[in-house]
């Protein structure tokens, strides 16, 4: 027998679960019973795959084809997450996803593309691939489309591959994040991203230092972008740059003159810049909204600043404050 046959109640629990039925639905369609959807029995064999449990030999059904998914690291949380919606989508319409990451010193995207080649696979996923990179040569993936192989590219849009592209707009993201930080009364904004041979990234500059000249007046914004790695500590080193660029200009008067919204990149260097803003000295520390923008603690912070000009005083604390004077001066509390 096979494995889910062999399931307990609980394992049945986690299946109706996983697919948002009932476990009467679950047994009904692991069983081969009728009064079940097309699509709700779909919705059941799919949480069979993606729970690791082994389908009943007669719901079993030969795979539409193998789909290759080439992402990079898995150490960036945004790519298992791609990758985890892709294998769901693909597994739902019949398709047999291979994964392939890109580790430091690992194989590189091409060496992934002719194994998958060579295992005869319906279409490939490039996931911020080469083609986001404006020194790696576009006709790599032409090659692929005039062997009539499907191929979809996620993130970097470039109009020179005519491919399904599937890309966020990165000049808007560096204006909506700027408008947001000049809306909560900051200046000087920072700008921490990634090397700029990388498309987003070129998009993202063009978007900041548009919004940048609309809302603040036109500048010389140069000092005020980092490039580093997408990493933590390449979040951190370009946090500590932006932080620090204003120390020779101002002794005196540090907080004000510094970056005072740094606007990252939203791969991976928020870790690193929230790490490195408590490094720049004790004064930068004071005021740890203003080096790396958290909304609501910016909020809170504006909100007392406009409280009449003082800071809102706990009644509690005053009575603390006369409790310790009165013990003092050997009187009752």
């Amino acid at each position: 027998m096979s494995k889910v046959m062999l399931m307990n109640n609980t394992r049945l629990a986690d299946i109706a679960a996983q697919a948002g039925v009932s476990e009467a639905t679950v047994s009904r369609v692991l069983n081969g019973k009728a009064g079940v959807s097309p699509a709700t029995r779909q919705a059941v064999l799919t949480a069979l795959d993606l729970m690791g449990y082994e389908r009943p030999q007669r719901l079993r059904q030969r795979s539409n084809g193998l789909i290759g998914l080439v992402i990079p690291e898995l150490g960036n949380p945004i790519f298992p997450a791609f990758a985890q919606a892709m294998e769901k989508s693909l597994i739902q319409h019949g398709y047999t996803p291979i994964l392939c990451t890109q580790e430091p010193g690992g194989a590189p995207e091409d060496e992934f593309t002719e194994m998958l080649l060579d295992r005869g696979v319906s279409g490939i996923v490039f996931v911020s691939g080469l083609h986001a990179d404006t020194t790696a040569r576009m006709d790599r993936y032409t090659r692929l489309t005039d062997r009539g192989l499907p191929i979809v590219l996620v993130d970097g849009y470039n109009e020179a591959i005519p491919v399904p592209f599937i890309s966020p707009d990165d000049r808007l993201a560096a204006r909506l994040a700027v408008q947001h930080l000049v809306d909560l009364g900051h200046e000087r904004i920072g700008l921490a991203l990634g090397q700029r041979r990388f498309v987003p990234v070129i998009r993202k500059i063009e978007g900041f230092r548009q919004a940048m000249a609309q809302l603040l007046g036109p500048a010389d914004v140069d000092d005020l972008i980092q490039h580093s790695l997408f990493s933590v500590e390449g979040g951190q080193a370009a946090a500590s740059a932006l932080l620090g660029a204003a120390r020779p200009r101002l002794h005196r008067d540090l907080l004000r003159e510094r970056p005072h919204g740094a606007r990252r990149d939203p791969r991976r260097p928020r870790a690193g810049a929230v790490g490195a803003r408590g490094r720049v000295g004790r004064r930068v520390r004071r005021l740890a909204a203003d080096g790396v923008h958290r909304p609501a603690a910016d909020d809170r912070a504006q909100a007392d600043r406009r409280d009449g000009g003082r800071r809102r005083r706990d009644p509690a604390r005053g009575d603390r404050r006369h409790s310790r004077q009165a013990r003092r001066a050997g009187l009752p509390a």
